[in-house]
């Protein structure tokens, strides 16, 4: 009986603390903003102090004027990698060696694993991951070579034997992946060179 009116007690007082907390000295709202209960208006937005016809336009990319050719006397840029392609260091040519004769001997996984040690050397080489491509099409890998001819094209520059001999290396793959739509297109481009 004692322990039934005790836990009637604390409900009791739970309860009373909980509605005094809920209501407060004005009877309204329990927020009351600093400087008094009346309304006050929000203040104004600050006003920029120089209009916004005055800034410099943004230019966009794609909205940029052209560039004009250089006028003679001033110095011109050398050509990106994706205007020339990369020379192959004499590391890599002999990495490319070595991993043609390791396919000579059917060795495909150790030519892999030459042809990407030369890829290492020379990353941005087009040759390089083409060669990776017919390595890994001797290993029947045709995914992964696949996958190299189009990063050895995004790298061939302007070098059209060499985005020649990607593209037709691209149309013998699609075509032995069942991919004949895909290897007409490839020869298509190969021919357009």
């Amino acid at each position: 009986m004692k322990r039934v009116a005790i836990t009637h007690a604390a409900g009791l007082i739970l309860v009373l603390s909980l509605a005094g907390c809920a209501s407060g000295p004005g009877g309204g709202s329990i927020y009351v903003p600093m400087g008094g209960s009346e309304q006050a208006e929000a203040p104004e937005p600050p006003r920029m102090s120089a209009p916004a016809e005055l800034e410099p336009p943004v230019w966009r990319k794609s909205e940029q004027p052209e560039v004009s050719e250089p006028e003679p006397g001033q110095p011109t840029r050398s050509p990106s990698y994706r205007e020339s392609g990369d020379e192959l260091p004499a590391a890599a040519v002999a990495l490319i060696h070595d991993a043609d004769q390791r396919l000579k001997q059917g060795d495909s996984a150790g030519a892999v694993a030459r042809l990407e040690r030369a890829q290492r050397v020379a990353p941005r080489s087009a040759e390089v991951y083409f060669k990776l491509a017919e390595a890994y099409v001797a290993g029947e890998n045709l995914g992964a070579a696949e996958q190299f001819t189009l990063k050895g094209l995004s790298l061939a520059g302007n070098d059209y034997r060499m985005q020649r001999s990607g593209w037709l290396l691209l149309a013998d793959i699609r075509r032995a992946r069942g991919n004949v739509a895909g290897a007409d297109q490839a020869e298509n481009r190969a021919r357009a060179l």
